[in-house]
Order: structure tokens, then sequence, then C-alpha cells
């Protein structure tokens, strides 16, 4: 499993013009599965968002997760996170897993971020084509993928 995640001001995300999701302050979550992925990938990186210390304290370090500063999460599904662009100049979607194996997986992930947030998670609509919107706040960026835990 591999996500991007920005911490965000605040974040929507729409389908065919009607949005689907809002947050404010809080964590932007885009990600990604292999067909590989198991309960122990989704539980790793549920746990592992919802702790990341990357929000300031008073004395503005980051050393305050996204649920100690009361913030929210967004979850988007993106497939593309997977693309391999080692030959030519087309991407390859090879190691992204199949839709009938993505979607389950992505709920079952969002409902782990929920349990673990203590609050309802908003999500894009799995498989649509979204417009995601967001504030990056830092800006900070990271990306984190389950089989790489750095």
């Amino acid at each position: 499993m591999r996500v991007v995640v920005q911490r965000v001001q605040e974040a929507s995300v729409s389908v065919a013009g009607a949005v689907t999701g809002r947050i404010g302050p809080g964590l932007l979550v885009l990600a990604g599965f292999e067909a590989e992925d198991q309960e122990t990938d989704l539980e790793w990186m549920a746990r592992k968002l919802v702790q990341l210390r990357i929000f300031p304290d008073g004395e503005q370090v980051m050393n305050r997760s996204v649920r100690e500063v009361g913030g929210e999460i967004l979850a988007v599904s993106q497939f593309t996170l997977y693309a391999s662009t080692r030959k030519g100049n087309r991407p390859s979607w090879g190691r992204a897993a199949p839709g009938p194996v993505s979607g389950p997986l992505f709920e079952r992930f969002v409902a782990m971020l929920a349990g673990q947030l203590g609050q309802p998670v908003p999500t894009g609509v799995f498989g649509a084509d979204m417009e995601v919107s967001l504030v990056n706040d830092g800006p900070v960026t990271l990306v984190m993928d389950s089989r790489q835990p750095e």
C-alpha cells in the first residue's frame, strides 16, 4: 500500500461537480493498493497516519498528530500511485490492484482510519474521475509505503 499524505488547511473532492467529501484542517490521503496488500498493510498505514507527528506544537515544532490537534482526514483512492515509468513515456499500471481487489481494500482502510481517528473519514467515489482541491499547509507532503517503512 502506498499513500501520498498532505497536511492541509482544507481539502475537498468532487465528482461531476458535486462535492463528495470535504475537510478543514487535517490530512489529505491519496491511497493506492497492490493486489498483494494484506490486512497488516492497511492496519500499519492507518495507525501510522493517525499517529504521524506532522502538526506544530506551541513552539512550532512538528510534534502533534492529526488526532491530537482535532484534525480531519479526507481519503481518496488513487491507483496511479503505482505507475511505472521505466519504459517509454506512457506509464504502466501493472502493479496497481484491479478495482475488484482495491475497492474492498480502500473501504477497509477508510474504516480503519475512522476507527483510529474516532470520527468519520470522508472520501471520494471509488473508480470515478474526481477533482481534488486542497490548500497545502506548510507545505508538508510525504510519501509512505507499507512495504518500505522507513
